[in-house]
């Protein structure tokens, strides 16, 4: 288990909620830590090989995508990094990837297919999801009429906010606005519909793209359980919350102890930690059809 990464040879660039990166001259190495956080805290517990299941799953779905998008890795081959990590490569082996340094765009690219979570909250309230007018009558966990882009800012301690693509435009002009929403809603069709076919609903999801060398690329994590809700297609019943292989589980517990979402944050009991692993291992499993590397 990994709580946070410790590298001399390297300048630390940023740590995250989960992600610890690294300066590795022009490129950076991320690290995926077990970390979990909800409700913009890091909790007290971290999930066992739960940076091993995002740092995977991207790497599938880098691969998926290849020829729709370009994307900023490098290698996740521990034996190809630098010299200087010869003697990390153990703790860093299935767990990090080594990639190219790119202009982040300052928004998250969210594609909905249905309605959950903030969403859903919207939509109670004024019918629309991020300036986006939906038909009247619509359930909890609806599959919408079609996928929609809904994009927030983007916040490393507090939470991202619902913008509309109008807000958006302003904040990375109109042609970037208009490409980047192409390309979200492309790479969500894509994905949402391969996952079908293996029994999972992608209910939602965000990407974050940058520039390199001038050309948009697909960077950091890619629908991974903490960047998407994922539901089991088998038990998927509209008209109230789903089971789901991502963090919903850690948020419920939260719920149900009423912790008032001040730090610091509680620890989880040793049930949900395990329970949770288990739904991040499947989730690579069902959509990967590959086992784990430990």
């Amino acid at each position: 288990m990994l709580t946070q990464s410790e590298l001399p040879a390297l300048t630390l660039h940023a740590r995250g909620k989960v992600r610890d990166i690294y300066d590795v001259g022009e490129d950076l190495l991320f690290i995926a830590s077990d970390r979990i956080s909800a409700f913009d805290h890091i909790l007290a517990t971290e999930i066992p090989d739960k940076g091993k299941v995002l740092t995977q799953l991207s790497l599938f779905w880098f691969e998926f995508l290849r020829d729709v998008v370009p994307n900023h890795l490098i290698t996740a081959r521990v034996d190809e990094y630098p010299e200087a990590l010869r003697d990390s490569r153990n703790r860093l082996r299935g767990r990090s990837m080594l990639v190219r340094r790119a202009q982040m765009f300052p928004v998250e690219c969210v594609a909905r297919g249905y309605l959950s979570g903030s969403g859903w909250k919207e939509y109670q309230q004024t019918h629309a999801v991020c300036g986006i007018q939906l038909p009247a009558g619509l359930r909890e966990s609806d599959r919408l009429p079609q996928p929609i882009f809904t994009p927030a800012t983007k916040s490393s301690s507090g939470h991202d906010i619902n913008i509309s693509f109008e807000q958006t435009a302003k904040i990375i002009g109109d042609e970037n606005a208009r490409k980047l929403r192409e390309l979200t809603l492309r790479i969500y069709n894509l994905a949402s519909e391969y996952a079908l076919r293996r029994g999972v609903i992608v209910a939602d999801t965000k990407f974050e793209f940058g520039l390199i060398n001038g050309k948009i690329a697909l960077a950091d994590e890619v629908l991974t359980p903490d960047s998407s809700r994922f539901w089991p297609a088998e038990s998927y019943r509209p008209g109230g919350p789903q089971l789901s292989y991502d963090k919903q589980f850690v948020r419920d517990y939260l719920e149900s102890i009423h912790w008032d979402k001040n730090p610091p944050a509680p620890s989880l009991p040793s049930d949900v930690v395990a329970k949770t692993r288990e739904k991040y291992v499947q989730a690579y499993r069902q959509l990967s059809g590959k086992e784990l590397e430990l």
